[in-house]
């Protein structure tokens, strides 16, 4: 059997993004977040969007924060908020796919995916 080690640190760092992302509100969030793009969007009209109101989107909006995914910033009498974090949004993907069929002598997967994600 292949075994490759994940370093213990990646392997928490990694689970505690993939924790702050373990709620359907809060994935509602960041996704919403990351289709409007770099500029973000009014706190308000993020919550109309993903369907998250008041205190609870302000309790996801911190989690996001601390994980380092989206930032807030206030600008004027409004606070905006943006994923930020695209780079580490691909690690995550990566992270789950890096080792695919790393236990077998030919993966299925390999003919079908380029594996080039650039």
């Amino acid at each position: 059997m292949k075994q490759t080690s994940i370093p213990d640190l990646d392997l928490a760092l990694t689970a505690s993004t993939f924790a702050a992302l373990g709620s359907e509100q809060r994935l509602a969030v960041l996704r919403t977040l990351v289709r409007a793009g770099p500029e973000g969007l009014r706190i308000g009209e993020l919550g109309e969007r993903a369907g998250v109101a008041g205190s609870t989107l302000t309790h996801h909006m911190k989690i996001l924060a601390q994980a380092g995914l989206v930032r807030q910033e206030k600008q004027g009498r409004s606070i905006i908020c943006a994923a930020v974090a695209y780079d580490e949004l691909h690690a995550l993907a990566d992270f789950l796919l890096r080792e695919c069929c790393a236990d077998r002598d030919h993966c299925a997967h390999e003919d079908t995916e380029d594996h080039d994600h650039g």
